[in-house]
């Protein structure tokens, strides 16, 4: 039942705005405003680099679990004390407003331009005999382990700006990934940096930043990307940002100082290591706080968010892993029985009221 008909406008539909969306729908008039027409799971989109068909399960549009929300396909320009006002010309009041922007992302608003998008990248990645990935964090170690392991005469090289890979976590886990990457013949440069201005389609030599020259017939870019709240500057939260343009939020996951507005996700500036399941347990926190404010109830049954210390699961093809947990780092097949097979897509589609599998 809707709870006196209180409006939750949730920015941003990715791994934490589909939470709460989808979790509210039959508490709140909840209106979910993204720029594409479908939640996409993240940490499934290099599989389906390799093998296009997965993203059939991984892409699953905005309407097929939110039977119950209004969703709005654009993007948030500025907000107001009661609305927000949409590039497409929407003004959409709330009572209570949720910002899940994340990084900024530009893909195709449409599930089947995405899906084409992967088929794309899957030609390219088929035609070339060598392969340049630039970035050894989380992405480019998957994406590296991805393509090595399906197609193991491609010639791949990965290009390193820092002086270890994966340097989000610990050393003990760049290390085995790094041995692991050698060991499937990728070839790892470490402290270069690849620079691509006035790169063009074709170009076949790349110049990493120490003048050493490498032969690829195409690349990825894998760093990191900007966050989604540039935009927020010219808002009435212009000053609920810190210096690296990460929303300023409370243990209760409210932008400080503010009630009815509330932050999750990457963009917050939790001292945390920004990851998927982390996002959505932030999500989780939000979604109890709203019912408890909707409700009346007092702020004592509120929940406080609390910091995680670094816990990281990277895929290294499709059977093995490299694995930081609290109190050890492991590598090989046990990790990679947790995550590299399925990626949580069953797991996630569960989370989401779908089935495992498309019917």
């Amino acid at each position: 039942m809707e709870q006196d008909g209180k409006r939750v406008v949730v920015l941003g539909g990715g791994v934490a705005g589909s939470v709460v969306a989808k979790s509210l729908q039959f508490h709140a008039r909840v209106t979910l405003v993204d720029s594409k027409e479908y939640f996409e799971i993240p940490w499934a989109n290099l599989r389906s680099m390799v093998e296009p068909s997965f993203a059939e399960r991984t892409l699953i549009n905005h309407r097929d679990y939110l039977p119950n929300a209004d969703i709005v396909t654009s993007e948030a320009i500025n907000i107001t004390e009661t609305e927000v006002l949409t590039a497409d010309g929407h003004r959409i009041g709330y009572d209570y407003l949720v910002i899940a922007t994340g990084h900024a992302d530009p893909v195709p608003k449409s599930r089947s331009e995405r899906l084409n998008q992967f088929q794309e990248e899957n030609r390219k990645i088929r035609s070339a005999r060598s392969i340049l990935i630039i970035g050894g964090g989380p992405t480019g170690v998957e994406l590296a382990g991805e393509i090595a392991v399906d197609f193991p005469n491609k010639k791949v090289t990965l290009v390193h700006k820092g002086s270890r890979l994966l340097e989000f976590i610990g050393e003990k886990a760049g290390n085995k990934t790094l041995k692991w990457l050698k060991s499937k013949n990728v070839v790892v440069k470490l402290d270069q940096r690849v620079n691509l201005n006035g790169f063009t389609d074709g170009q076949k030599i790349y110049r990493t930043s120490i003048g050493e020259t490498i032969e690829a017939d195409c690349h990825f870019s894998c760093i990191g990307k900007p966050l989604s709240t540039a935009w927020l500057k010219e808002t009435l939260l212009k000053n609920d940002l810190d210096s690296q343009g990460r929303i300023k939020v409370d243990e209760k996951l409210k932008v400080n100082g503010r009630g009815n507005i509330f932050a999750v996700g990457d963009i917050t500036n939790i001292p945390e290591v920004k990851q998927g399941f982390l996002a959505q347990q932030q999500a989780e926190v939000v979604v109890n706080n709203l019912k408890v404010i909707m409700q009346g109830a007092r702020e004592c049954r509120m929940e406080t968010y609390r910091p995680h210390s670094a816990i990281a699961i990277v895929s290294l093809g499709r059977k093995e892993a490299v694995a930081q947990l609290p109190f050890v780092t492991i590598s090989g097949r046990i990790p990679g029985f947790i995550k590299s097979g399925d990626l949580f897509v069953g797991k996630t589609r569960k989370q989401m009221g779908l089935s495992y599998d498309i019917v």
